[in-house]
């Protein structure tokens, strides 16, 4: 509910206003978690700020405004944006604000370095599935926000995805597997599609196809709650067609390519971090 009988509205603001942001945003105001009218969003331009308007949000280019106007507040800007973003708008914070920062690499120490005493700051790690209401997030407290702060951020956000508390050193991992993993996954949609086209089949059918299948087996895992290498000895039959296509990829180092790539995608994360 957008807010309990008695009580104010939960009013929700996001310093920046990219695709992550919108996602988020459009993810509460669908859920009903908060109504559109208590959404302010800033930016230094209308570019993306028209987003917002269409959902029926208010919007501004001061970013003190978002600070002034809501408790709840996401610091959605670049990375290399937010330190003179923090100290712009610390004179504002008081002990009523909850902020939630989803800057990648931005760790909690400089965010709370940069923010009074009193500040209660949490990071999001999203990623772009939020746009259709299926992300996978993380989130990590800072040390003067509590489990309140921490079951109020799920219990929204449960509107864009799953949303799981983690220490923040895992911020980094869940960069590499889920950030980045999206582009790994359709990288594998497309070469799965384009074996279908090899052998014969449209181009626009096999790549629905190929998505539809990701979506299912997806589905398979989350709801039957199984581990993949049960559901995948399901489909594989004595000589079947499934073997003889998983030897392939056995041969292909599949496995062992994909572990790779989610190493490297997360110390390149940490490495961000540290600049």
């Amino acid at each position: 509910m957008a807010a309990v009988e008695g009580q104010a509205p939960l009013r929700v603001g996001f310093v920046g206003a990219g695709r992550m942001a919108e996602a988020i945003a459009r993810g509460l105001i669908r859920a009903g978690k908060v109504e559109a009218q208590n959404v302010l969003a800033s930016a230094p331009t209308d570019r993306n700020l028209c987003h917002f308007q269409a959902l029926g949000c208010r919007t501004t280019h001061a970013n003190q405004d978002v600070l002034r106007s809501c408790s709840l507040v996401f610091l959605a800007t670049k990375p290399h944006i937010l330190p003179a973003v923090l100290v712009e708008v610390a004179p504002v914070v008081t002990a009523e604000h909850i902020l939630v920062s989803v800057a990648a690499g931005v760790p909690l120490s400089t965010l709370e370095e940069l923010l009074p005493p009193s500040a209660r700051v949490l990071r999001l790690s999203p990623n772009l599935p939020c746009v259709v209401q299926e992300g996978a997030m993380v989130l990590a407290r800072g040390c003067r926000a509590g489990s309140k702060e921490a079951e109020l951020l799920q219990s929204l956000l449960t509107a864009c995805g799953r949303c799981d508390e983690v220490p923040e050193a895992y911020m980094d991992v869940h960069t590499g597997l889920s950030g980045s993993g999206v582009a790994f996954v359709c990288a594998f949609s497309e070469a799965l599609a384009e074996g279908a086209v090899k052998m014969g089949m449209p181009s626009h059918l096999a790549h629905q196809i190929a998505a539809q299948t990701l979506l299912g087996t997806a589905k398979l895992l989350l709801q039957e709650g199984r581990h993949p290498a049960q559901l995948r000895t399901d489909v594989c039959t004595p000589g079947g067609t499934t073997i003889h296509g998983l030897h392939a990829l056995e041969r292909g180092g599949l496995r062992a390519a994909t572990m790779s790539a989610v190493e490297a995608a997360t110390i390149r994360a940490k490495e961000l971090c540290r600049k």
